[in-house]
């Protein structure tokens, strides 16, 4: 926080520019958004809240300077969303400022909050929960301390929040599979998932392993199931990787196809996995869809603040500022 402090006051001094209007993340409890507050009332210039999955996307369209409605695809481990909860599995009409979520992955609980965003295995117990075979995670992770107490948060629904996270997904799948039980820094599992699917090589997709229902949720939860009862770790990732592209594709061209768009922007970290990128980029070509994806800025949160400073543009010059 000192050094992202020290940062702008640095760059604000030797620039010699005074900003008038900064862009934040919507949620009110990072210390950015703190410091844009103290930094606005100092400086006397107005605030512009970004919703973190629209600053994914946005941070796209700025690189291709594209300022036409796109469907955006945002894919990470977690952000603020508008309706308070925890997003990160998204599908978003963007149209300049104005974003809709038209689309979002099956919520799977977090049993011990954020604590599960560092341990796989209490997310492959959520997975298990979510199919009806929350019997299983005692057995399965007797070696956690802690499996009892998740079992028990998982039934009655306490300290256990949801989210939609793509990010928590493949944690799942991790945690099914054996290959990750924690991590020691923030995506190991991730792509621990990845190397191994790449070593095994390409498996067809199962189709018959997610649904989309008409409202525009994917659900992988049968996918879940099936990598709960693989043995070979190498199989079942690739499995994973597959199966999820045909999904991915799947469910952007129904929104696009749904309002009438031909171009796709995709943000977010999840979009570091090579697999998911380049299988996503071929999928959409074979369906007559142009895909824009991240290329000087990373897709991860390091390209954030393009996105948000490309909306606040865009918003100050629509009010003639």
């Amino acid at each position: 926080c000192r050094a992202f402090e020290h940062a702008i006051a640095h760059l604000t001094d030797i620039l010699d520019v005074q900003p008038a209007l900064i862009a934040h993340d919507l949620h009110p409890d990072f210390h950015s958004t703190r410091h844009a507050a103290a930094l606005a009332a100092r400086w006397q210039v107005p605030l512009y809240a970004v919703q973190h999955h629209h600053a994914h996307v946005a941070a796209v369209l700025a690189e291709h300077g594209v300022r036409e409605p796109v469907i955006g695809v945002a894919l990470d481990g977690v952000g603020l969303g508008t309706d308070g909860e925890a997003w990160g599995g998204e599908l978003l009409r963007a149209d300049g400022t104005a974003m809709t979520r038209v689309g979002r992955l099956r919520a799977l609980a977090l049993p011990g909050g954020d604590r599960a965003a560092r341990e796989p295995w209490r997310m492959a117990a959520a997975a298990l929960a979510a199919v009806g075979r929350g019997d299983e995670i005692g057995r399965r992770f007797a070696h956690e301390p802690a499996a009892r107490m998740v079992v028990t948060l998982l039934a009655r629904g306490v300290r256990a929040p949801r989210t939609t996270s793509m990010g928590r997904w493949f944690d799942a799948a991790a945690g099914l599979l054996g290959v990750a039980d924690r991590m020691s820094f923030e995506g190991q599992a991730a792509m621990r998932l990845e190397g191994i699917a790449q070593r095994h090589g390409s498996v067809p997709a199962d189709e018959a392993l997610y649904a989309i229902s008409a409202d525009g949720e994917l659900d992988l939860t049968p996918l879940a199931a099936r990598l709960a009862d693989e043995r070979d770790a190498g199989f079942g990732a690739a499995l994973f990787h597959a199966t999820l592209v045909a999904a991915l594709a799947e469910w952007i061209a129904a929104a696009a196809a749904r309002y009438a768009l031909a171009t796709v922007a995709a943000g977010g970290g999840c979009f570091l996995n090579a697999i998911v990128s380049g299988g996503l980029r071929a999928a959409l070509a074979h369906r007559g869809l142009a895909l824009l994806e991240a290329q000087a800025a990373p897709p991860n949160d390091g390209g954030l603040a393009l996105g948000q400073a490309w909306l606040a543009l865009q918003s100050r010059e629509r009010k003639g500022g």
